[in-house]
């Protein structure tokens, strides 16, 4: 064993060679995955009146694990006229009942929290690590929170009454199905509404095992309807004219479309779109603490991240420092098998995401930044993509100005507080931001300033069903979580 120390590379750095080997370490539980889903309407698992449906594909290994129905506008109308008829019913549950369901949907959740753990992880490719400690307890804790508030809403904004808006139409995305399931029905369950919700079309197999959950909770027919399929079911959800709300977590682009096609409808809408953060860090932070940080920032969920820390800003003083320690950290992350717990990347959600990443990564090559990814050796089978860093990136660089939603890092620097605010702020997105310093006012006055929904002081990716999130400019309007996000499914009178 060694410390190696160099100018070029400042970090202290202790070799170890290859003195060791990590062993597999599969999970094992069973995550009992159909075969075929169907629509679920009215309390009912129903063919889709297309007769069609569509594979499901593991982006672990590329096999198809599924098929999924694919919903029409028939289908979708039905799933419609069961909320309607099913919020009549619904609105007058009291709220002590309504808590009472949405706690026995938690608990369920975390009786079977392995299996829908391992599901989750065949079914999108993230880390069972991630989807066991993070994705599915945050979606049981969800329900619980909202549950705590079902027969509160009265104090929930004294002089006011709270009304619930009546049937929301509901699409999530493919990073975090169960999550953003949880995120947007728990909500609308709480505040008195019915919901006809579509999944991602590569990520619904949680959503539709997630029905088996409603089922033994017991909860009424048509207060929750799933209705599978890609683009043109997600048009007839979102333009369906029994909807009173639509909330949409996705791309900028398709928010765009959405925004369009509901102006002058009436409906309530909340947009929760792409980001492009910025993870600032001062010479007066803890290195090793923020390079943790900037490590969870990005390449968590292979950074399939809204609020991804892809920009990183570093004081110039210290660039030199984080720089080596960034690459030395890139190098003990492991990537692989999504269902082996030493893995810390997994799997690209797709082959169509897994070629984006690709085209902006070269991209970047290509307009000289300086490219950084450790050695390592991918599976031969599914979808995978190194961690990636660059170097040298200017603001007019693709990789720093788009969305990449991949493991790839721009590193800029900045000499004062007033340019990092400039910099971070030069991009259309506003979801989140993160800072590192040693001085609370400096973190009071970067927050003020950071044009982003969240800003995160000393740590990155940290949630909770209490704190608001959402953001700013095309980053979306309205918020999920907290108080005001339960406002978002309410009227008030």
């Amino acid at each position: 064993m060694a410390v190696k120390t160099s100018k070029r590379n400042p970090a202290r750095e202790l070799l170890f060679g290859n003195l060791w080997e990590y062993d597999p370490a599969p999970e094992t539980a069973t995550p009992n995955i159909e075969s075929r889903y169907r629509l679920f309407i009215n309390g009912k698992h129903t063919d889709p009146k297309t007769k069609k449906y569509f594979d499901s594909i593991s982006p672990r290994n590329a096999e198809k694990i599924s098929e999924i129905a694919l919903a029409g506008p028939a289908d979708v109308n039905a799933a419609y006229e069961a909320a309607a008829a099913a919020f009549e019913k619904w609105r007058k549950v009291s709220g002590v009942e309504r808590g009472k369901y949405l706690y026995r949907i938690a608990r369920l959740l975390q009786d079977r929290a392995r299996e829908f753990a391992v599901a989750e992880t065949l079914d999108g490719g993230k880390p069972i690590v991630e989807s066991r400690d993070f994705d599915v307890p945050m979606a049981a804790a969800h329900f619980f929170y909202h549950a705590g508030w079902a027969d509160k809403l009265d104090y929930a904004t004294p002089g006011r009454t709270l009304m619930p808006l009546g049937v929301v139409g509901q699409v999530i995305p493919w990073n975090f199905p169960l999550l953003m399931l949880a995120w947007k029905i728990a909500p609308a369950l709480a505040c008195g509404n019915t919901v006809v919700l579509k999944p991602a079309e590569t990520t619904s197999i949680t959503c539709m095992k997630f029905a088996s959950i409603l089922e033994d909770a017991g909860l009424p027919p048509g207060v929750v309807n799933f209705v599978t399929g890609a683009s043109e079911t997600g048009h007839a959800l979102v333009n369906h004219p029994l909807a009173k709300k639509i909330s949409f977590t996705g791309s900028t682009a398709v928010g765009k479309d959405i925004q369009r096609s509901l102006a002058g409808s009436g409906k309530c809408l909340t947009l929760e779109l792409g980001g492009k953060a910025a993870n600032i860090v001062f010479d007066d932070a803890a290195v090793d603490q923020a390079v943790e940080g900037i490590i969870n920032g990005i390449f968590f969920n292979q950074g399939h991240v809204c609020c991804a820390g892809s920009r990183l800003l570093v004081q110039e003083s210290i660039a030199a420092a984080v720089l080596s320690k960034l690459k030395i950290r890139l190098r003990s992350l492991r990537v692989g098998d999504p269902m082996d717990k030493n893995t810390d990347i997994g799997a690209i959600n797709s082959q169509k995401q897994l070629e984006k990443i690709t085209e902006l990564v070269e991209s970047g090559i290509a307009e000289g930044a300086e490219i950084h990814q450790p050695s390592c050796s991918l599976p031969d089978k599914g979808y995978y993509f190194p961690p990636t860093l660059f170097s040298g990136v200017t603001l007019s660089h693709r990789i720093a100005r788009e969305e990449i939603f991949g493991p790839v890092l721009s590193i800029m620097t900045f000499r004062t507080p007033e340019e990092a605010v400039e910099k971070a702020n030069n991009t259309p997105y506003g979801l989140s931001a993160g800072v590192w310093t040693d001085k609370g006012s400096l973190i009071l006055k970067m927050s003020s300033e950071l044009k982003a929904g969240v800003v995160w002081a000393n740590t990155y990716n940290k949630f909770d069903p209490a704190s608001p999130f959402g953001g700013f400019k095309e980053s979306g309007f309205g918020r999920e979580g907290g108080k005001q996000g339960l406002l978002e499914y309410a009227e008030l009178v």
